[in-house]
C-alpha cells in the first residue's frame, strides 16, 4: 500500500494480521492489532495470560483510545509495501 492510503480508523491486514491505524505521520504508520489480544493479568504475584478473539476483545473495550491499552505497532516506509487492504490467506 501507499502512505497516502492510510487514515486513522482505516483497517489493513499485514503478516496474516488485521490492524487498525491509529496514526499518520510523514514517514510511518502506527496502527493496533484488532484480529485478537494477549492479556496478561496480575493478581496477588500470580501471573495470567488469555487470548481472546477480536470481537471478545473489541466488546471489553480493548481497543478503545486514544490512549491505547494495547501495544502500538510502527509501520515505516519500507514495511508498508507489504500491507493490504484485503484479507491474506
Amino acid at each position: 500500500m501507499e502512505h497516502a492510503q492510510f487514515h486513522i480508523g482505516l483497517e489493513f491486514w499485514c503478516g496474516g494480521r488485521r490492524f487498525r491505524c491509529t496514526d499518520v505521520g510523514r514517514r510511518v504508520v502506527v496502527a493496533i492489532r484488532v484480529d485478537g489480544a494477549e492479556i496478561t493479568t496480575i493478581d496477588n504475584g500470580h501471573k495470567e495470560t488469555r487470548a481472546l478473539s477480536g470481537a471478545e476483545a473489541e466488546v471489553q473495550g480493548w481497543f478503545r483510545g486514544p490512549p491505547y491499552t494495547l501495544a502500538e505497532t510502527v509501520f515505516d516506509e519500507d514495511e508498508l509495501e507489504g500491507c493490504s487492504l484485503e484479507g491474506e490467506v
